[in-house]
């Protein structure tokens, strides 16, 4: 007979991790997705492998391929893999059927609650980063100090950190993640929008005037 304990404690678990957690504090749509995805498919494997003879840990095996996989996909921060396999931890003790459902149930508590302690003791140790950009230029930089100071004229801040993910000698395009930190002192002037005069220019059809300098004459 299927049992909805397990399953329904590790659906209220996952949502407490990913909705009440994760996303106020790190605000990544995208790995909130995968978070459920990851838990939803453990729980429904290891809920299959539970009701014939298979081998657990083939089914284990299986789990380590598909985080090799995930995470070999995309360069992700410490603490998004901590809620990674947090999601796989609660979708494993919660898709496998035991007598011990309490117990399932109390680590599943414990695994949520070390993850918001430590998240917000990371949190209150440094200050956050700023979220990472995926900025696409149609230019073809090879130096990072040149493609450093063209972000920084771009997005009107200092760059922290900058990661290239593509460089397309062909389509003469560069694919770069980018952590600003503080704007710059300065606004940077870029190029007149459509029907507006540029700096210091005069709109068409209107005289220039003679700008009054400040102080007195001698």
């Amino acid at each position: 007979m299927f049992d909805y304990v397990l399953p329904a404690a590790d659906a209220v678990a996952i949502l407490i991790l990913t909705l009440a957690l994760y996303y106020p504090r790190h605000r990544r749509r995208d790995l909130v997705l995968a978070y459920l995805a990851v838990n939803v498919g453990v729980l429904a494997v290891a809920r299959a492998l539970a009701e014939t003879s298979v081998n657990v840990g083939l089914g284990l095996g299986l789990f380590g391929v598909l985080a090799l996989i995930r995470l070999r996909s995309e360069t992700l921060e410490q603490h998004e893999i901590a809620y990674y396999f947090s999601a796989l931890a609660l979708g494993l003790m919660g898709g496998l059927a035991g007598p011990m459902e309490w117990v399932a149930i109390g680590l599943m508590a414990a695994i949520v609650l070390v993850v918001a302690l430590a998240d917000a003791g990371a949190g209150a140790l440094k200050p956050r980063k700023a979220p990472t950009q995926t900025v696409v230029l149609k230019e073809v930089f090879t130096d990072q100090t040149a493609l450093r100071a063209r972000l920084e004229s771009l997005l009107g801040g200092s760059v922290v950190e900058l990661t290239v993910k593509k460089l397309d000698l062909v389509a003469g395009q560069t694919v770069v993640d980018v952590r600003m930190g503080g704007t710059s002192g300065h606004a940077v002037a870029g190029p007149p929008q459509v029907g507006q005069p540029a700096v210091g220019q005069p709109a068409i059809g209107q005289p220039a005037v003679d700008l009054p300098t400040t102080g007195q004459e001698g």
